[in-house]
């Protein structure tokens, strides 16, 4: 079989990837933790996770019932490491939902046109009508983490995005939109590690993109850029959930539940819901960010 990128992941295991990477993902089990700073070895049972799923999937649908009723807006912007499993946990939250309502906002390069726009103006066309919710598949926050990470923008610009960031988001929020910004976090080893399977999944394979095989080698680039940013925008009016993904049915449980406490809704029920598991959900001090 043919990999994508002429084996590129593969090749940076064998050639770049520090020794004590490669060492323990040749070594891992199928569904061990990989992760030493994870605070659990095994994944969740697919049975424990699928118990208090469906409970928080009815609470959801309520919550989207009632959103639409009374004319409220959500918005959830979903950032994260590269396979940290952002999509999938979109996917699960909206599962119940309906599409027309519920949409997802997974922007694909500016166009020549909105590269010469005021740098927002593309994801406020994007924000929510009265009864809708809008999850985003990354956001603004493009600006700053990956665009300086590949030299995508110039320190001036970015600069600019933060002097222009608090009062952008107190205006979503004080237009009396929810905003909730979740940021999923994985562990270097795990994340290579979900690359490599889907460089050998013919059907995730549509996942990878050259900016993920350009940035193997970037990690410390990265971290340094992301640890910066929730210096800067771990605001009052909208903090950060910082959620270690390291395994994703865990991360999703935590999101569901981190979404479902910061709205109002009838038919609310915390025993349902339930508290996220502080070991792996909360800010972004968590995971030293």
């Amino acid at each position: 079989m043919d990999l994508p990128f002429d084996g590129a992941i593969t090749r940076y295991l064998k050639t770049e990837a520090p020794k004590e990477v490669r060492r323990v993902i040749e070594e891992a089990g199928k569904d061990q933790i990989l992760s030493k700073a994870y605070p659990y070895r095994d994944e969740i049972k697919r049975k424990d996770y699928e118990a208090q799923m469906d409970g928080l999937q009815l609470q959801m649908v309520r919550m989207h019932y009632d959103l639409k009723a009374k004319g409220k807006r959500l918005v959830v912007v979903f950032e994260g490491r590269d396979a940290a499993g952002k999509g999938g946990t979109i996917e699960v939250m909206r599962l119940n939902l309906n599409p027309r309502v519920a949409k997802i906002v997974a922007l694909p390069k500016p166009t020549e046109r909105e590269r010469e726009q005021w740098y927002f103006q593309r994801y406020i066309d994007q924000l929510p009508a009265k009864g809708e919710i809008a999850l985003y598949d990354r956001s603004w926050y493009n600006r700053a983490i990956v665009e300086p990470v590949f030299g995508f923008c110039t320190e001036d610009e970015r600069a600019k995005f933060f002097r222009q960031l608090p009062e952008f988001e107190r205006m979503i929020t004080d237009e009396g939109i929810i905003l909730v910004k979740l940021w999923l976090e994985v562990d270097r080893i795990e994340q290579l590690k979900r690359f490599l399977d889907r460089e050998k999944d013919p059907l995730k394979q549509w996942k990878l993109s050259q900016i993920d095989i350009d940035g193997l080698s970037k990690w410390k680039e990265y971290s340094a850029a992301i640890a910066q940013t929730m210096a800067k925008s771990h605001f009052a009016c909208a903090p950060w959930t910082v959620i270690m993904s390291d395994d994703k049915l865990r991360a999703r449980i935590a999101a569901m539940q981190s979404v479902l406490l910061a709205v109002d809704y009838h038919g609310k029920d915390p025993k349902i819901i339930g508290t996220p598991d502080a070991r792996i959900c909360g800010g972004p001090a968590l995971c030293g960010l």
